[in-house]
């Protein structure tokens, strides 16, 4: 097994009022996070993108279903308390020192990932036809993508603010798989 990606954050000499406030002059306002948020790990995201790579394969691979049902949610810290990785102690800890509300607004990020990727399975599995099972990727994969790439954003910079809507994003997706599902009125 491979281990994780680390996060590398750009310091400054100025001294914070906490290891993981932003520091001035660094990255700009809210940019740079302090050192003890260093070593939040990336490799978290890898289960948000194999479960898109199933999705987007599930049109050509029907037989993936089961891999597709198996799939569930877990947060961050429960991933790396269950994982067995060599430094998820150093991943745990940069997640517990980042500030409530940087920690708060990832959680609603991967959330919105979660509650995208569950009605992703849950339409391909309520409509076993070819033109949902083409659709379906279409209308998750760019918003995954780009999810993951701010999820990945976060991680890589020690805890930077997360730009954009990201539930709002993952809903207008959902919608459009609702309907897609849903009988005709």
């Amino acid at each position: 097994m491979r281990p994780p990606i680390l996060a590398m954050t750009a310091l400054s000499d100025a001294a914070p009022a906490s290891d993981c406030e932003p520091r001035r002059g660094s990255l700009g306002a809210g940019k740079a996070i302090g050192p003890s948020c260093a070593g939040l790990s990336t490799d978290y995201l890898n289960r948000y993108s194999e479960v898109l790579m199933l999705i987007e394969m599930a049109s050509e691979a029907p037989d993936l279903a089961d891999a597709l049902r198996s799939w569930k949610a877990i947060d961050y810290r429960s991933y790396f308390a269950a994982s067995g990785l060599r430094l998820a102690n150093v991943a745990l800890a940069a997640y517990e020192a980042l500030p409530a509300e940087r920690r708060l607004a990832f959680e609603k990020l991967v959330r919105a990932m979660d509650e995208l990727a569950a009605m992703a399975v849950l339409a391909l599995d309520l409509k076993d036809d070819p033109d949902t099972a083409a659709f379906v990727p279409v209308v998750t994969a760019p918003i995954m993508h780009r999810l993951i790439a701010r999820a990945t954003s976060f991680l890589n910079s020690g805890g930077a603010e997360i730009e954009g809507d990201a539930a709002g994003e993952a809903q207008a997706a959902i919608d459009r798989l609702m309907a897609c599902v849903s009988p005709a009125a």
